[in-house]
């Protein structure tokens, strides 16, 4: 029985550990990027994961009880809850934007429909001189 329990200590400190390195690899990516959106995206991301991580492994290492049940609890609701407070204040932050050229560029579909085929003909034109260049290997041998 006692096995059973530092396994249990175990696999729990390891999800506690996870997600505090899960809550590092956040907070460098808030301070990292300088679109408030990009922040919220690594924010949001890392909370979720992160608390559920940490929230799990102290399920774990306190052992299956009503106090668990609660932590658990707790982890369903961060999970709902945490998606769409960040989303809400994206929309917000998104309408609100004064100068919304200045971090993306919004375009019509047709804009759209240019772009991707320009790109499409760029790969097509990349993918022809590959094979021009494989061609031409191949002759001189």
């Amino acid at each position: 029985m006692a096995v059973f329990e530092w396994l249990r200590f175990l696999a729990g400190a390891g999800l506690l550990l996870f997600g505090l390195g899960i809550f590092a690899i956040e907070m460098f990516g808030v301070f990292r990027f300088r679109y408030v959106l990009n922040r919220m995206h690594a924010a949001a991301m890392g909370d979720t994961l992160g608390i559920g991580f940490s929230l799990i492994g102290l399920i774990l290492i306190n052992s299956f009880n009503f106090t668990s049940l609660k932590l658990f609890f707790v982890v369903v609701f961060l999970w709902f809850s945490s998606p769409v407070s960040s989303h809400l204040i994206a929309r917000l932050e998104v309408t609100t934007d004064e100068e919304p050229e200045k971090h993306y560029r919004r375009m019509t579909l047709r804009q759209v429909e240019e772009d991707l085929a320009q790109k499409h003909s760029a790969e097509e034109a990349a993918a022809g001189l590959n094979e021009k260049k494989s061609d031409t290997v191949g002759e001189e041998s």
